[in-house]
């Protein structure tokens, strides 16, 4: 009886961590493609920034809980020892070390981008953006964790989820590519750069005009000069 419960644990335990690690390779790839449509400034009526920047940050975080249910029960399950030291330390499993190797080194950096999401505000602009830019190497790395550690490689539908996720990340990042490369040719061709006007592009500053005493008034800038003639009559009519 103990056998065959603990037989039946150690299977649930295993579609847990075959289930969750695809989810969690789907939602990294909507995360990847939103955000790269986010750092291209993409826009609709249809599609707001705030929507867009909202949904980002609900797939991150999707993604993040799928991923720890698909770490803890690769730690905890018997049949595979992975080890808890692999799940922060890169290629120290000794089950499949290089792709399971890989896997960690996407856990690491995704740890890292969504720490630093979280102290956004407490850290330089320019070294959150260095933090960030890791999130586009989680990618490949899942990726290949997945299809060179996971049971289901080789089979058609894991093929066909794997072949849709990098179909989807390879074409908007060929799209993004595109876009950056057309809106920088725009820019040169109407002189403007993405920061600044170049000098000979801007329209001269105005001249202000000469401040005026307090207590002056102005004067008119054309007044009207009566002529020699109407001086003369108008001493006549007096």
């Amino acid at each position: 009886m103990l056998a065959a419960t603990s037989t039946s644990m150690t299977t649930d335990i295993w579609y847990t961590i075959r289930a969750t690690g695809v989810v969690a390779l789907v939602l990294l790839t909507v995360t990847t493609v939103l955000g790269m449509l986010s750092a291209s400034r993409v826009r609709t009526r249809r599609w707001p920034a705030f929507a867009q920047v909202d949904l980002h940050k609900r797939a991150t975080l999707f993604a993040l809980v799928f991923l720890g249910l698909h770490v803890v029960t690769a730690v905890v399950d018997t049949y595979v020892k992975v080890g808890i030291a692999s799940v922060v330390v890169p290629f120290a499993s000794p089950f499949k070390t290089f792709w399971t190797g890989l896997g960690t080194v996407a856990v690491d950096l995704l740890l890292a981008v969504a720490i630093s999401s979280a102290l956004r505000r407490r850290i330089a602009p320019r070294v959150w953006r260095g933090l960030h830019w890791l999130a586009y190497a989680c990618w490949p790395l899942a990726l290949a964790h997945a299809m060179g550690s996971g049971t289901d490689a080789g089979q058609l539908w894991m093929d066909a989820v794997a072949g849709l996720c990098t179909v989807a990340v390879v074409c908007t990042l060929a799209w993004r590519v595109g876009y950056h490369r057309t809106t920088r040719d725009e820019a040169d061709r109407h002189g403007a750069t993405t920061r600044a006007v170049p000098l000979r592009h801007r329209p001269p500053a105005p001249v202000a005009a000469p401040a005026r005493p307090i207590g002056h008034a102005a004067r008119p800038t054309n007044p009207a000069r009566p002529t020699t003639g109407t001086r003369l009559l108008e001493r006549e009519s007096r």
